[in-house]
């Protein structure tokens, strides 16, 4: 073992003491050279393999306005639109209006010629007093009322002759049995010698006389009935007579209703060959501008008050079920201008299909609002981009939506954490396009990671390059 050489004791001090030199083995430049080579490839190979923080962007959870919305687009529609057509048959004049002129109500829209609804009418009126005046000859045609006290008269005269022949019968067989009692007291004076046959003889033939007498009577009687029933039956043929043109009267009265219902009709035709605006308002549209032959019915124009609009929404069915009478609508106004405010009035309760421009059949439902905002730099039937918001809160935390990423059944994100991603399992509620609601799993002010990729994982050093709050 070599022992080491005692130390020498110097009290001076150490600025002042001879510096001692270290003798190394020296060693040839080639060595050298290698040395050093290997020393960089080394720190190299230390360099490329240490962990490198990756540059992430980041945002912070804040606390602020939350809106869930349904976007959509829509279609302003005039509330009350009117469509004028033509009321009658006939040329139409040319209307001298032009689209987006202003009318009120009552102004001349458009006219049609009047001249064969007035010729009509005339034609009416003369068949209406042909039917009147034939009615009122219908009078002529009934028996007067002379001859029907006639044959009352005559019906008396007869029943009175009847009575009087009825009278002579009675009297004839009153005559006849005093003959009959006379011939019998004949025959017994007679057998008794008392008469003679010739007075017996001039008593039967006087029995034989009155029976004569009384059926002569009889006849009489009998033709006087019969004239009776003559007479009656000649009254009831005269009043049948004056009955039977009854039925001409209904015939008349019914044609003269006719042409009465007719000549109403034709008079107030004519009277609406003026077509005048309903309302005021401007007028949108116009379908026949030229003169032409029109039918009733045709749309001539249509008229509608431009600063009544309301807003027709077509969303899909699922999204309507969240959407009530009351909630807000931000209207997208246009470039550089801020959102027009609108309220949701109606969701019709009947949807209906629609193809959408992939091809695909969905259901949809019309949601109608109305404007808040002045509505004036929007027109009828403009397109307009809207969101419909179904819940809103002014202090929410949240974080953005393009933090959270799945992890299992549940939202996860990255958060930084002393340079390095810190993965937090989080409960979420209300969402809306651009940002959650955060029930629970992290804090207010803690920095997470926006759109994480595959190359982000639990610990791993990262750099935050800053972005939205």
């Amino acid at each position: 073992m070599k022992l080491l050489p005692k130390p020498v004791n110097d009290d001076r001090p150490l600025r002042e003491r001879p510096k001692k030199r270290l003798h190394l083995p020296r060693l040839s430049a080639q060595k050298m050279i290698y040395g050093a080579i290997a020393i960089g490839i080394f720190a190299l190979v230390v360099w490329a393999f240490r962990p490198v923080p990756i540059p992430v962007e980041t945002a912070k959870v804040s606390d602020g306005k939350l809106q869930v919305t349904v976007d959509a687009e829509g279609k302003t529609r005039i509330r009350d639109r009117f469509i004028v057509s033509a009321p009658v048959n006939g040329r139409l004049t040319r209307i001298k209006l032009y689209e987006g002129d202003r009318v009120k109500e009552g102004d001349l829209l458009a006219r049609i010629e009047p001249l064969p609804l007035t010729s009509s009418v005339k034609e009416a009126l003369g068949r209406l007093a042909q039917w009147q005046a034939q009615r009122e000859g219908v009078a002529t045609q009934r028996p007067k009322a002379a001859s029907l006290e006639q044959a009352r008269t005559r019906i008396q005269k007869a029943i009175a002759d009847q009575k009087q022949q009825e009278a002579k019968v009675a009297e004839a067989q009153a005559a006849l049995q005093q003959a009959k009692r006379d011939r019998q007291r004949a025959q017994r004076l007679q057998s008794s010698g008392a008469i003679s046959r010739q007075n017996r003889e001039t008593a039967e033939l006087n029995e034989t006389t009155k029976a004569k007498e009384l059926e002569t009577a009889r006849l009489a009687a009998k033709s006087a009935a019969s004239e009776v029933e003559v007479a009656r039956a000649a009254l009831t043929v005269l009043q049948q007579e004056r009955q039977d043109p009854d039925y001409l009267l209904k015939v008349y009265d019914a044609r003269i209703a006719s042409v009465e219902a007719e000549l109403e009709k034709l008079r107030d035709d004519a009277a609406r060959t003026d077509i005048r605006a309903p309302v005021a308002g401007k007028v949108l549209r116009i379908q026949k501008k030229s003169a032409q032959f029109v039918t009733s019915g045709t749309s001539l124009l249509e008229l509608g008050n431009v600063s009544q609009l309301e807003l027709v929404i077509d969303v899909l069915s699922r999204d309507a079920v969240n959407i009530k009478p009351g909630n807000s609508i931000l209207i997208d106004g246009g470039r550089d201008m801020e959102p027009l405010l609108g309220r949701v009035r109606l969701v019709e309760p009947a949807a209906f299909t629609k193809i959408s421009a992939l091809g695909v059949e969905e259901q949809r439902v019309n949601v109608i609002g109305d404007f808040i905002s002045s509505s004036r730099s929007l027109g009828d039937a403009y397109r307009v981009d809207v969101r419909i918001v179904v819940w809103e809160d002014k202090d929410v935390l949240q974080l953005p939506l393009s933090a959270l990423f799945r992890c299992g059944k549940s939202w996860c994100v990255f958060t930084v954490k002393d340079g390095k991603a810190n993965r937090k399992q989080i409960k979420i509620g209300h969402r809306s396009d651009l940002s959650a609601e955060i029930q629970q799993g992290i804090s207010r002010g803690e920095e997470v990671i926006l759109h994480p990729t595959k190359k982000i994982s639990h610990g791993i050093p990262v750099v935050g390059r800053g972005g939205e709050e």
